[in-house]
């Protein structure tokens, strides 16, 4: 269920001045990720007849869910919002490969499609789990969503519906996605050196 439009995606590294030690380099501008969100919306909403719950996987995924809910809006399909918190990465740069579940788990009415939203996939351990999840508590289709998609980190199969760009093996941050819970509001997506 690849859109053809997340394939060929990518992004392109420019150097920015350093304000602190390890600084970021902008990948993707501010622009460009929301002209993404809005081809994203459209593909979703062509793809998916019914209503729709997005159900965001926080803390990363908070702006581009609130940005992708109004884009869905905007293309004729509202939506109903919940979220699921998993963390596989503590405070450092590497995710540690065990994906644990922080509080409960949404509520997703009946009939009812469901798009997991995340903010990067890299290893695939933390879409599976919540996929597995999700489909455990009696959803049977998870559609799914990333902005960012490292494919060159993947560890386990996952299919990833919708795509906003790929991006190479750069730990990134901004536009809600952090580093040590620093950079989530960066307006762009850009790489810490």
């Amino acid at each position: 269920m690849h859109s053809p439009y997340s394939l060929g995606m990518s992004a392109q590294i420019v150097s920015l001045p350093s304000k602190e030690p390890g600084h970021v380099e902008k990948l993707i501008d501010e622009a460009e990720v929301l002209g993404r969100v809005d081809e994203l919306a459209d593909e979703i909403a062509a793809a998916i007849e019914g209503e729709i719950t997005l159900i965001g996987a926080l803390k990363g995924t908070f702006v581009f869910l609130a940005d992708l809910a109004r884009a869905l809006d905007r293309a004729g399909k509202p939506v109903q919002i919940e979220f699921l918190r998993l963390s596989s990465y503590g405070n450092g740069k590497q995710s540690l490969g065990d994906v644990v579940l922080i509080g409960g788990g949404p509520a997703v009415g009946d009939n009812r499609e469901v798009v997991l939203v995340d903010d990067i996939v890299d290893t695939g351990h933390s879409v599976q789990y919540a996929q597995r999840l999700l489909q455990a508590n009696g959803i049977e289709t998870v559609w799914t969503c990333t902005l960012l998609n490292k494919p060159s980190r993947r560890e386990v199969d996952v299919e990833i519906d919708f795509v906003g760009f790929e991006v190479p093996d750069v730990f990134v941050v901004g536009y809600g996605i952090d580093y040590a819970e620093k950079y989530r509001s960066l307006p762009y997506i850009g790489a810490v050196q």
